[in-house]
């Protein structure tokens, strides 16, 4: 079968982003590769699960981390289920194959002190490229939207008069988030700096740089980047970290779990509660710091 009517059900059917089902596609493709070359073959729809695990190890061996190799055999996995779907196949060789184990790393999210040194010193940003990095780390940080969520927003997203933002997240998955009066205020005055940009290419996107495009994501991460390496010293510094304090600060004031989750955009409780451990941690400090046996 064709990967056009594998493509065309991501899309349409399962609501996948484009940059989604290009990842999905560029995996199929390298392990097609992969086949022609090992086994003389031009087709992946009736391999079996020994020739999967083949392209595994030479995946293992050319230093791929275990992590990317399981988003590798996950495409290939939502391709085999399509084609039993379809009926095009009658098994899918990766019915009883098993996860590589990947070590759990914790996210350290920034400090809330860290937190009020960047939007301090924010602060006295009023040209436009400061304007507008100023907004992009409020904006993080008060919503808890994703880079390329952030990257793809539209001036037609923000609605002013109820104070809310329209994200469109996963799976064309929209959702809305309201919005502090603090960043509305950020917002009025990078759009007014915005509007007086010498050209304007882009005219719908809310970020622009300056010479009036969109904005792009390796950007989003160097200012980002730039900006927190004055006050931290974590070795992260990324648009993902800002996110993940978002949610640990939140939880840390006692938000609730769900309501997390919904600002988030995840589509289970399991992806919220990685958050949870930084909370735990503060729970912990003030638990022992509170608790009338913990003197004892």
């Amino acid at each position: 079968m064709s990967f056009k009517a594998f493509s065309d059900y991501l899309l349409l059917e399962k609501n996948y982003s484009k940059l989604t089902l290009k990842a999905y596609l560029n995996d199929l493709e390298a392990f097609k590769k992969f086949v022609e070359l090992e086994f003389q073959t031009n087709s992946i729809d009736d391999v079996n699960y020994q020739q999967i695990r083949n392209w595994i190890v030479s995946l293992v061996e050319s230093g791929i981390s275990n992590r990317s190799i399981n988003r590798k055999i996950s495409s290939l996995n939502t391709y085999y289920k399509f084609l039993l779907k379809a009926k095009a196949i009658t098994v899918n060789p990766l019915t009883k194959h098993k996860a590589l184990k990947v070590s759990k790393k914790i996210q350290v999210p920034f400090s809330e002190i860290e937190m009020r040194q960047v939007l301090d010193e924010l602060n006295s940003e009023t040209d436009f490229e400061g304007l507008r990095n100023r907004l992009i780390i409020e904006l993080f940080y008060a919503t808890g939207i994703r880079r390329i969520e952030l990257v793809q927003l539209k001036l037609t997203d923000v609605d002013m008069s109820n104070k809310t933002l329209k994200v469109l997240g996963k799976r064309n998955k929209e959702r809305l988030i309201p919005l502090l009066d603090s960043v509305i205020k950020t917002l009025k005055m990078y759009l007014s700096q915005r509007n007086e940009l010498e050209v304007l290419v882009d005219r719908s996107h809310l970020f622009l740089t300056k010479k009036g495009v969109k904005i792009y994501e390796t950007l989003v991460y160097r200012i980002i980047n730039d900006y927190f390496s004055k006050v931290s010293s974590k070795v992260k510094r990324s648009p993902h970290i800002l996110r993940h304090s978002f949610a640990t600060h939140l939880l840390n004031q006692g938000a609730n779990l769900n309501a997390v989750k919904e600002l988030l955009g995840h589509s289970s409780l399991a992806a919220t509660q990685i958050y949870t451990h930084n909370s735990i941690a503060e729970l912990k400090k003030v638990y022992s710091n509170t608790h009338p046996r913990s003197k004892k």
